[in-house]
């Protein structure tokens, strides 16, 4: 098996694939900008590591030289994704991450071309964003062929790591977002809400810039696309006052505060949370006429995460995956994330007309 370097090793997902990388007999190389965390982790386990921060792309091009996959998992990406990806790009790297960011999964799939002439994979979204929602798409996208709509949701995935928080901090900036006619929009916060039977309740889910906002159009060619999650009605209601924090969250002093706040107070969930916790998955593709429904049963997304990052590593090591940029399904088929242990795919027993 050829070399697999994971960026942002020393974080709480990147700890999590670590530790999955080496059950499953890879030794992966640890890398990110912190030294001390980083050669600590490097001891702990015996792996080799490589310091290196993003400012300077010969720099990272001359890390990244030495592997064949790299598995970023340095969050929040949209900071973090461009300078890996150049250099995987100069250096015939495959490219892979566990973002979720709309902006990110854009950018990336600009690059299409260069990576197909490169000999490049570039697959971001391995982890619970966008695995499970990206083949729960696939999945209905082939049960309707004729679909105009889908729509995607997600129910409890569980307290947030600190890089998941960071990240979602950030988006409040932007706001929300949905795919109509093929082309996203931006949204405000919490701009949509339904109710949505997830199989073991009903939940309020309101819109949120899910990846799969960016990732099912090319996975299902459905031009029209909207992502759920569901909330308590109290934190539909702030998602929906976060509107007019957009200019204060503009402001350095304010980030830098939150940023802080969130690395003091913001731990992840811990191994029990992790093993007794669940997420679910609804999804819903419609023609106008005829509307489908399809559910998933996962494991705790960040469990589910390091299972799929790992994975998704081990085949692109393997050769095992297109060139070009790809999403999971289109990489992997459909029923990928069916691979995973307690992961379980139910659908309608029959179409239901719309309303």
């Amino acid at each position: 098996m050829d070399t697999l370097l994971v960026y942002g090793s020393y974080g709480y997902t990147g700890r999590l694939v670590v530790e999955r990388a080496i059950e499953q007999g890879i030794e992966p190389v640890l890398a990110g900008r912190d030294t001390a965390k980083l050669e600590a982790q490097a001891t702990e386990w015996g792996l080799d590591c490589r310091v290196f921060g993003l400012e300077h792309s010969d720099i990272v091009a001359q890390h990244i030289a030495e592997f064949d996959v790299v598995l970023n998992c340095a969050g929040p990406f949209v900071h973090t994704h461009e300078p890996i990806v150049e250099a995987c790009l100069s250096r015939g790297t495959h490219y892979l991450d566990i973002t979720g960011e709309i902006e990110v999964f854009e950018a990336i799939a600009s690059r299409s071309e260069r990576a197909e002439e490169a000999g490049v994979t570039l697959l971001p979204g391995v982890g619970f964003d966008v695995v499970p929602s990206d083949c729960l798409a696939s999945h209905l996208g082939n049960a309707l062929p004729e679909a105009t709509h889908l729509a995607l949701g997600f129910d409890s995935l569980g307290a947030p790591s600190p890089g998941t928080a960071l990240t979602m901090v950030e988006g409040l900036e932007a706001g929300g977002a949905v795919r109509e006619d093929g082309k996203i929009r931006r949204t405000p916060p919490g701009w949509k809400s339904r109710s949505i039977d997830f199989g073991h309740r009903e939940r309020t889910a309101v819109t949120i810039p899910w990846g799969d906002v960016s990732t099912a159009d090319r996975t299902t060619g459905i031009p029209n696309i909207e992502f759920y999650m569901a909330l308590p009605p109290q934190a539909i209601r702030a998602l929906r006052l976060s509107q007019h924090l957009g200019p204060l969250l503009t402001n350095s002093l304010v980030k830098d505060g939150l940023r802080s706040f969130i690395e003091r107070a913001i731990d992840g969930p811990d191994a029990e949370e992790r093993q007794q916790g669940e997420s679910r998955l609804w999804g819903e593709v419609s023609n106008g006429e005829e509307r489908l429904i399809a559910r998933l049963t996962t494991p705790n997304g960040y469990t589910l995460t390091a299972e799929t990052a790992v994975e998704s590593a081990r085949r692109a090591l393997d050769g095992e995956t297109p060139n070009g940029y790809q999403t999971p399904s289109t990489a992997f088929g459909t029923d990928y994330v069916l691979e995973f242990d307690g992961v379980v795919r139910q659908d309608a027993r029959e179409p239901t007309h719309s309303e």
